[in-house]
């Protein structure tokens, strides 16, 4: 059932797409071998739903708001819309830490997507056993895949260029989140 949900959620905000439509297909054409993997990629995570969808797009999105992928930030808004998440899970996840919109394993995941996403990965022991204790590691495993994922897509379409198609038009966005370097975030973080 969560997969055709989710696959009508991605028609849905595919057909909300209004302009830069054809970027990364367009890109992807041009190798089609890289296209048709990306295309396998995309189906294996979106077959794989031992793991509530919802945690996935939280994820996702933290990811895409770190990437700084205008594109994701569109696509992921959207989606995240279609499965359920609030205006407030979607544009305070930069505040997730200190945030009431989230429960306590949103916050884990997003954590986790905040660990993955740095370079070079940090802590990640501690908050992987912290999770094992909320999720199973099938389900880890798919949070780690999407996180990781989204991390390519990301970056892919940085360096491609590919600009955001609307999809979220009119709706709460996830917004870039601003670089900084290489901090200890529990030092950095304000109550940690």
């Amino acid at each position: 059932m969560r997969v055709l949900e989710r696959i009508r959620g991605y028609a849905t905000v595919i057909g909300q797409a209004r302009r830069n439509r054809g970027d990364l297909v367009g890109w992807l054409g041009r190798r089609p071998q890289i296209g048709a993997a990306t295309m396998a990629y995309e189906t294996a995570l979106l077959f794989s739903n031992k793991l509530d969808p919802r945690l996935k797009e939280l994820a996702e999105l933290k990811t895409a708001g770190l990437v700084a992928c205008q594109f994701c930030l569109d696509i992921g808004s959207a989606l995240a819309h279609t499965s359920g998440l609030t205006r407030a899970q979607i544009t305070e996840l930069p505040r997730y830490r200190t945030s009431d919109a989230y429960t306590e394993l949103e916050k884990l995941v997003i954590e986790f997507a905040e660990a993955m996403t740095s370079t070079p990965a940090v802590d990640l022991d501690e908050l992987r056993a912290t999770l094992l204790t909320h999720l199973s590691k099938t389900q880890l495993t798919e949070l780690a895949a999407a996180i990781a994922w989204e991390n390519q897509r990301a970056r892919l379409n940085q360096g491609l260029g590919v600009q955001p198609t609307g999809m979220a038009d009119g709706m709460a966005c996830a917004m870039p989140e601003p670089r900084v370097a290489h901090l200890d975030r529990k030092t950095a973080e304000p109550g940690r």
